[in-house]
């Protein structure tokens, strides 16, 4: 009895160590995707640190892992030896899985691949795990470029790390520092330099500054000179004799008078409307009394345009016969009408 009980707890015993090496295999291993699709993508740079089981991740979101990693010319062999584009296989391709169920309600990948969608290495956070970032970038700054062999699997183009671009852009930077001729540069500055002490020392610069401490010396003699103290205490004098006269009871006065002569030359120019009114109708009237006066004095002035004649024709007569208009006889009588 005890041994069938030793054989049963050995034998769980192994159950359970094969248990763990599956699930260590599993873990390790990756897990199988569901509705899994594989990619893959060619590389430039170095992928160190990036292993298989490594997760493939969309903006954060782990979408798969890494299958398989190897070298470009080692997988796609070129025939004959020849080799059109030798950059083309100096890369590393990368297999990997991605689970197309999470992706359902995106476009298809060649569409993707089209609007920007490109692979890169990335390192995640202080850990420094190395993974695989599927995101957008420029398609005009990263175009899709065809490979010049048939993938086996279908192609995401992928673009360089952000420390691959550090990096190209400090050796940019150092391979034109190492351009620069030091040596002219240092005796560029150098006589430079010496032209400057020259120029402080005996130059045009060194008259212009003479100059500039000679006028700054005639300044402060000349406010040295100059009676400040008084100057001040007389403008306070002043600002205070101009307070007391505007704050007197005479410019009180005046501008009180010339508030009320403002008033009342307001008031008269409220009437004036009605006082020019009132010249206009006298002025109408007027003008209809020297038509009425005109028209009456026109048949006088006949009458007395007779009479003068008549005064003239009288004095005529007188001059020449005054005896005749003296002795004269009567004029004729008219004569009656017969009935």
């Amino acid at each position: 009895m005890a041994d069938r009980s030793a054989s049963l707890r050995v034998g769980l015993l192994i159950v359970a160590g094969v248990a763990l090496t599956l699930g260590f295999i599993w873990f390790f291993g990756g897990r199988t995707i569901g509705h899994a699709v594989v990619y893959e993508s060619y590389f430039t740079e170095s992928v160190q640190g990036l292993d298989v089981g490594a997760t493939v991740k969309y903006r954060g979101v782990t979408l798969g892992r890494v299958t398989e990693i190897g070298l470009v010319s080692s997988e796609y062999p070129l025939p004959h030896r020849t080799e059109p584009d030798p950059t083309s296989y100096r890369q590393v391709f990368v297999r990997y899985e991605v689970d197309r169920a999470q992706l359902r309600h995106m476009p298809d990948m060649e569409t993707m691949v089209t609007l920007g969608l490109r692979a890169r290495v990335a390192s995640q956070g202080i850990t420094g795990l190395t993974y695989i970032e599927l995101d957008f970038a420029n398609p005009l700054k990263y175009p899709a470029r065809t490979p010049p062999w048939t993938p086996k699997d279908e192609h995401i183009p992928s673009i360089p790390s952000t420390l691959a671009e550090v990096q190209d852009a400090a050796q940019q930077v150092l391979a034109k520092l190492n351009t620069v001729d030091y040596a002219a540069l240092s005796g560029s500055l150098t006589q430079l330099l010496q032209d400057l002490r020259t120029e402080l020392s005996t130059g045009d610069a060194h008259q212009a500054l003479t100059g500039i401490l000679a006028l700054l010396h005639t300044l402060q003699d000349s406010v040295q000179a100059a009676d400040l103290p008084g100057l001040s205490l007389e403008l306070r004098r002043t600002s205070r004799s101009v307070r007391s006269v505007v704050e007197g009871e005479d410019v009180k006065r005046l501008l009180a008078g010339g508030a009320q002569t403002a008033d009342r030359l307001a008031r008269v120019s409220a009437q004036l409307p009605a006082l020019v009114a009132s010249l206009q109708a006298t002025t109408e009237r007027v003008g209809n009394l020297s038509g009425d006066t005109q028209q009456s004095m026109v048949p006088l002035l006949r009458d007395l345009q007779a009479t003068a004649q008549n005064l003239r024709e009288v004095s005529e007569a007188l001059r020449q016969a005054p005896a005749q208009v003296l002795l004269a006889s009567p004029p004729p009588r008219a004569r009656e009408p017969v009935r």
